[in-house]
């Protein structure tokens, strides 16, 4: 199983990069936060424009059908970036789901315009804490949908939804038909969210013959795309760290020279590494669709979410006092991290996902 990125997919990776430096800044930030827009339309047709967003969409249905490791290399430097984009919910999550649980007409109708950029779309599961599989209360009936999903992430931005219903069944809703947004302020303003009520909505059924199991493929698909979101955004927590205590002198010494901060930024170090061994591993099983996939996510994911709140927290903590101010860029990479650690379920879910899953093969091997 090769573990890493070919040449064409470095080179991908390049190009996003200086993309995003170009055009991301800490003041566009600020600005979009401060106007409360919470993502820049221009990029979001410029990604289009590169053929970023239909990057693992299959060519018959208007994307480049690189695969599913393209979007891995794509959503590291987003995360690298802290990209003001809908990329995670429109393509990581609506379109994914689309791809797998789709009928062929609705992958016709929407996969091509999430890959141009011309649609956004959302997946809305969330209706409490507890794990999407058991705690859902929408009901979808003769055609129809009603409940209510919270939160939704980018759900006022977004032009379809892929709805986790009762049973578990899936429904795909165009949400500019009798859906009512409510939008809810949240920790990451650069990542909106709102409230979906769903009243007798018309919507389509998702005729796939096992909506548990499109579900657990997605959930698997979605942490590991999460965890390369994760590892580009820690590794950037921990250079911008890295660069301030280099430049920055206390009682005539470097901050860097102290012997605490060197071991803090070691154990940072330590823990971007082992996460981007684990998010490789898993994006080789995606691909190859091993059996182990299950275990590879939850691990991935697991790892992801520990380096980046590690990094962003000591991040802010190095900073010290103007770490916390809005005009230091610290709260970029704190605000994230806590949403991304709780944006597809608690650690806690995902820990026990990782024991059933290896439950499960130690079962079966023996």
């Amino acid at each position: 199983m090769d573990l890493h990125f070919g040449d064409e997919l470095k080179q991908l990776q390049e190009e996003v990069r200086r993309l995003l430096t170009e055009r991301v800044s800490a003041n566009l930030l600020r600005r979009l936060i401060s106007e409360d827009e919470g993502y820049d339309p221009a990029l979001w047709r410029t990604a289009a424009e590169l053929g970023l967003l239909g990057a693992a969409v299959p060519e018959q249905y208007g994307g480049s059908g690189l695969g599913e490791r393209a979007v891995c290399a794509i959503a590291e430097e987003m995360g690298r970036a802290v990209a003001p984009l809908p990329f995670f919910s429109s393509i990581c999550l609506a379109a994914e789901a689309i791809k797998l649980a789709g009928a062929p007409a609705q992958k016709s109708a929407w996969l091509p315009r999430l890959a141009s950029g011309e649609a956004i779309g959302t997946f809305a599961w969330q209706e409490g804490l507890g794990p999407p599989e058991t705690d859902v209360d929408a009901r979808f009936e003769n055609g129809r949908i009603s409940g209510v999903k919270s939160p939704v992430p980018d759900a006022l931005l977004a032009d379809v939804a892929v709805v986790v219903c009762e049973g578990p069944r899936l429904a795909l809703a165009d949400l500019s038909k009798g859906v009512r947004r409510e939008p809810l302020r949240g920790f990451d303003q650069l990542r909106s969210h709102a409230k979906l009520v769903f009243e007798n909505t018309p919507a389509e059924a998702m005729d796939v013959p096992d909506p548990k199991d499109a579900l657990r493929r997605l959930y698997d698909r979605a942490a590991i795309y999460a965890a390369f979101e994760q590892l580009g955004a820690a590794e950037s927590a921990m250079f911008m760290a890295r660069d301030y205590t280099l430049q920055r002198y206390t009682f005539g010494r470097q901050l860097a020279s102290y012997q605490a901060v060197k071991h803090n930024l070691a154990n940072i170090l330590v823990m971007v590494e082992l996460a981007r061994s684990n998010a490789l591993y898993a994006a080789a099983a995606l691909e190859a669709d091993a059996p182990d996939l299950g275990a590879a996510a939850a691990t991935a994911r697991l790892a992801a979410t520990r380096a980046y709140e590690t990094a962003a927290r000591e991040n802010l903590q190095l900073h010290g006092g103007v770490g916390f101010t809005w005009e230091a860029d610290c709260h970029f990479h704190y605000r994230r991290a806590r949403l991304l650690a709780l944006s597809l379920g608690s650690p806690a879910i995902w820990e026990n996902r990782l024991i059933e899953a290896l439950t499960k093969k130690n079962a079966a091997a023996a």
